[in-house]
């Protein structure tokens, strides 16, 4: 019997996040006829994706060129295609370390540095900071003392806006045939259904919490941290990890004065970006190792948690770093009150590496789109074409993406310090 057309083949994604839909429009856009969308939220975007935010930071800087490369590829795309380019907002990125930071941070700046200054593409785009007076002539709105603020600019970066993104895409999949089913009976994913074949335990569909089975040729699982939910074996390879993320209210007039600022990284405290265009809010995050939460699973997986309200807050010491951070550089907002406080959960490997592959023993009938580990918003508009080489070549051929069933040997330079559980941590007060 003659195969099947590869694009009439049913394909069923699992998730309406970054990575699920960048997929699904992308494969509608060329050709494939057949695609069907679950997302256990109500509503797109989907409030458990990453990506559901008010912006994300979009640069290139990398220790490995491979990423540099993608992530120039897919800037091209933000700044000239017109599904993304209005969301993209090329403000430029401030990587800097303050005074006090120890020294291994601040050799985590020289690398990222190191991986730009010399390249063809960001000639004429980055420029040394070296203390006050250069962190002030770049910006004269941080009227904090920024005392021995050290690193580098890239005007070649910026953000985007993620949720109105994601808001987009969902819209344009809508507009050439995607079908969504959307909310816990229908779009919640209780377990893959399968079936035996001779070679193979092959994945056929999914059942919903509701009890609908959908069916189809290739599964392909875009759930983000909780991808482990369905295929706990994947945790020998990811862990579901978070960071704190708030938010301070400012208003039109106090925004207006901070438009156009860069995204502002000190890497050993807080980034922040420019208030939002529309909310007028500040947004906050202290990138340290990240939080765990192994003692929430029965199975030995560090897993987000079901309900969106039991991420409603920050460590603690999270805010701690961001008050400090704005006694720097905004101190009449020092004490103002942290609002929108919540849980970002990403899929992080411990080498940044994505897992875009099939999974092993089912017969090339489930794929995995994982490992976004806090870098994979800016390659949304390029991400898609990954996954359609996969799907015709019918294997991965890019080493860092294929499906490993251990832990990388080596860490990613870019981590900067270690997880800690949740557990036990404090949290923020209300």
């Amino acid at each position: 019997m003659a195969s099947k057309d590869q694009k009439d083949q049913s394909i069923l994604i699992l998730g309406a996040g970054c990575f699920g839909l960048a997929t699904a429009y992308h494969l509608a856009s060329n050709g494939y006829r057949n695609i069907t969308v679950l997302e256990k939220d109500s509503e797109v975007p989907s409030r458990f994706s990453a990506a559901n935010d008010l912006n994300k930071v979009i640069r290139a800087e990398y220790a490995d060129p491979f990423y540099t490369t993608l992530a120039l590829d897919a800037i091209k795309k933000w700044q000239t295609d017109p599904l993304y380019s209005p969301h993209y907002h090329q403000t430029g990125f401030l990587n800097v370390t303050s005074n006090a930071a120890p020294a291994q941070t601040k050799q985590v700046i020289a690398k990222y540095f190191a991986s730009i200054k010399d390249h063809p593409s960001f000639v004429g785009q980055v420029e040394r900071m070296n203390g006050q007076n250069d962190i002030k002539k770049l910006v004269p709105a941080f009227n904090g003392p920024v005392e021995g603020w050290s690193g580098y600019f890239n005007s070649l970066a910026g953000y985007g806006h993620s949720a109105d993104t994601l808001k987009t895409i969902h819209e344009a999949c809508l507009s050439i045939g995607v079908k969504f089913y959307l909310g816990e009976a229908d779009g919640e994913v209780e377990s893959l259904v399968h079936t035996s074949a001779r070679h193979a335990t092959i994945c056929v569909g999914a059942k919903t919490r509701g009890g609908k089975i959908h069916l189809a040729d290739k599964i392909i699982l875009a759930l983000g941290a909780g991808v482990a939910n369905l295929i706990p074996r994947i945790g020998k390879q990811m862990t579901g990890r978070c960071w704190g993320v708030a938010h301070i209210q400012l208003t039109p007039t106090e925004a207006s004065q901070f438009r156009g600022i860069p995204v502002t990284n000190v890497r050993d405290l807080a980034f922040f970006f420019e208030p939002d265009h529309e909310t007028n809010k500040l947004k906050f995050c202290h990138m340290g190792g990240a939080f765990t939460n192994y003692s929430w699973s029965k199975d030995g997986l560090s897993l987000p948690f079901n309900n969106l309200s039991d991420s409603n807050f920050i460590p603690a010491n999270d805010e701690v770093y961001i008050r400090q951070l704005l006694k720097q550089v905004l101190p009449q907002f020092a004490d103002r009150p942290l609002i929108d406080k919540h849980l970002c959960w990403f899929a992080d490997t411990d080498d940044s590496d994505y897992i875009i592959d099939f999974v092993p023993g089912m017969g090339g009938s489930l794929l995995v789109l994982s490992g976004d580990s806090g870098h994979g918003f800016k390659m949304m508009p390029i991400f898609g074409s990954f996954v359609e080489k996969l799907l015709t070549e019918g294997k991965q051929s890019q080493p860092k993406w294929q499906w490993k069933d251990t832990k990388p040997k080596q860490a990613s330079v870019w981590r900067s310090g270690e997880s800690q559980e949740l557990a036990g941590v404090p949290r923020s007060k209300l």
